[in-house]
């Protein structure tokens, strides 16, 4: 059974960080690529970031580009992201996703597996 979880997610203040991790079961996702998207109550789930299958390639929506990092694990089945100088519009539920092929632009993204989600909330 193949399985994303995530895990990290909480409330912090305008400004604070937040680490999310992912990680895969199930099967060897080392050839896969793998992402983060986000959904905010009453909107279209977003592409937040992605990273190739060798780590050697990342790509970020804009609003994020300069705070949050995208990075996978030395076995290749965890991922990771750090999320810096968190604003309140950062505020969703961020899910992992695994494709299996990197995209450097988000909207060709569609992943094969989903996590389950994990919410971070950011006040003001």
């Amino acid at each position: 059974q193949v399985q994303l979880v995530e895990s990290g997610g909480g409330l912090v203040q305008a400004g604070e960080s937040l680490r999310l991790s992912c990680a895969a079961s199930g099967r060897t996702f080392s050839t896969y690529a793998m992402g983060w998207f986000r959904q905010a109550p009453g909107k279209e789930p977003e592409f937040v970031a992605g990273i190739s299958s060798s780590g050697l390639s990342t790509s970020y929506t804009d609003s994020v580009k300069g705070r949050f990092t995208i990075s996978r694990g030395y076995a290749k089945n965890t991922m990771y992201l750090e999320m810096n100088r968190l604003k309140p519009e950062d505020t969703a539920v961020y899910y992992c996703a695994a494709v299996q092929y990197y995209r450097s632009n988000g909207a060709d993204w569609h992943p094969d597996y989903w996590g389950q989600g994990t919410q971070v909330t950011v006040s003001s």
